[in-house]
């Protein structure tokens, strides 16, 4: 997956198109990512008690996983942010590096 934990990316499709945010966690095995403010939904959760007796439970809201294919990776290119793709090079030593389609940079 080109998408890893700790990019900035912003969403490009969906309710939540044009938001920002860092990847919080990378699941690439369901292809999805869980991006920091993007994707919010509310989760009912049941009523109980902590240890020192106070209740819990209510609705939570809280960040759920979007598609890969979904959000763009960001990357800074003369002071401004502007999405781009991602490809891979390899250097002299044969390590995979990622690379900026739009900047040529390396990530």
């Amino acid at each position: 997956m080109k998408i890893k934990k700790g990019d900035l990316v912003q969403v490009i499709t969906g309710k939540d198109k044009g938001k920002q945010g860092k990847v919080i966690v990378a699941y690439p095995r369901e292809e999805r990512v869980l991006v920091e403010g993007v994707n919010r939904v509310k989760k009912h959760t049941k009523a109980g008690q902590t240890a020192r007796g106070s209740k819990t439970g209510g609705i939570v809201t809280t960040e759920a996983p979007v598609h890969v294919s979904n959000v763009a990776l960001v990357v800074e290119q003369d002071g401004t942010k502007v999405t781009t793709r991602v490809g891979f090079r390899f250097d002299d030593e044969g390590n995979k590096i990622r690379v900026a389609k739009r900047t040529g940079e390396d990530i």
